[in-house]
């Protein structure tokens, strides 16, 4: 090894000591964590913004819907949420997109395989974090995933809730670029119906308001 590349990597060990101090494995695994989740703000979904500027990131879609959370929690069929802990699933479901892809919810081929590529991310994603809290980022994950608790179910919820809203508002821009129908909607909403009623029936009345304004097919 030459002179000036030695010289180049004890450059780059130091800065490495400053920024991620090696007596702490602990610590630096978490930056590692937090500077592999900003990949998140790379990953293009099919859903456009309000103004159909552009498409929206994956990351922009966790905080709208952790928000949302806020917002709208007195709609859950579930009147004793723990709040935070469905924000801490919408905020952590997504994370796997970084090795995944965002698939797309009306693509058959592509949902086919998306369960496994999904938990080959997550095992991967969250293994960079320390032992204990890639165990608890893993939990979070399965759950949301089970959609087993109030909790859960009223993420999911949230998490097709807002596309939807997306897609009525820009006067259907992503279901008419994608032929998609009512049936197929209807079906990926269901889970909206496990968690708020109240939603479920506002989300049927656009599907409906959708299709009379030719935003979807029939």
């Amino acid at each position: 090894m030459n002179k000036k590349l030695q010289k180049k990597k004890a450059n780059e060990a130091c800065v490495e000591e400053q920024l991620i101090p090696r007596r702490s494995e602990r610590f630096k695994r978490q930056i590692e964590f937090v500077l592999e989740v900003d990949k998140l703000k790379k990953i293009l979904r099919r859903t456009t913004l309000m103004d159909r500027s552009r498409h929206e990131n994956s990351a922009e879609h966790s905080w709208h819907i952790a928000l949302i959370v806020l917002v709208l929690s007195e709609y859950a069929d579930e009147k004793n949420l723990n709040l935070l802990q469905v924000i801490k699933l919408l905020l952590t479901h997504d994370l796997v997109e970084i090795d995944a892809g965002d698939t797309y919810c009306y693509d058959e081929s592509g949902v086919q395989d998306q369960k496994e590529r999904e938990k080959r991310a997550a095992d991967r994603i969250f293994n960079i974090l320390p032992e204990d809290q890639a165990k608890s980022f893993r939990v979070l994950w399965d759950e949301y995933e089970d959609r087993k608790t109030p909790e859960s179910r009223f993420a999911n919820a949230l998490d097709r809730f807002q596309p939807l809203l997306h897609n009525y508002f820009t006067k259907g821009h992503s279901w008419r670029q994608h032929g998609i129908q009512k049936k197929q909607v209807i079906s990926r909403m269901q889970p909206v119906d496990e968690g708020s009623s109240f939603l479920w029936d506002y989300v049927a009345s656009l599907i409906d308001d959708a299709v009379r304004k030719g935003f979807l097919g029939k």
